[in-house]
């Protein structure tokens, strides 16, 4: 089975997020960052959880500069969640997968 999340690009940004129909979740991370490797997993097993509520996606900072550039992202990882292609909500850093649920869940 493949990976739930999908891998967005600068060049794939609008299409997969700001022109999707249901909200999306945007995980800012990158190979490097310890804290960004402890979410994935979370993200994973959620992105299954709500498949065809909610969408997450993953941006590689590394290998993509200007998503996070243009959202402001300064630190990693950055969670951003969008709804009809806007911000409707952010999260800075790790948190367990409970938190990250509840957050999900308050945004859908």
């Amino acid at each position: 089975m493949g990976a739930a999340t999908v891998a967005v690009t600068d060049a794939t940004f609008d299409a997969e997020v700001r022109k999707s129909p249901i909200p999306v979740v945007v995980d800012f991370w990158a190979e490097w960052c310890g804290p960004c490797r402890m979410i994935g997993p979370a993200l994973e097993e959620l992105a299954e959880q709500y498949a065809g509520k909610v969408k997450i996606v993953k941006v590689n900072v590394d290998e993509n500069p200007d998503s996070p550039a243009t959202l402001g992202v300064r630190g990693i990882p950055a969670l951003f969640m969008f709804k009809d292609g806007q911000v409707v909500s952010n999260k800075v850093g790790a948190a367990p997968k409970a938190a990250l649920e509840t957050w999900i869940k308050s945004a859908i």
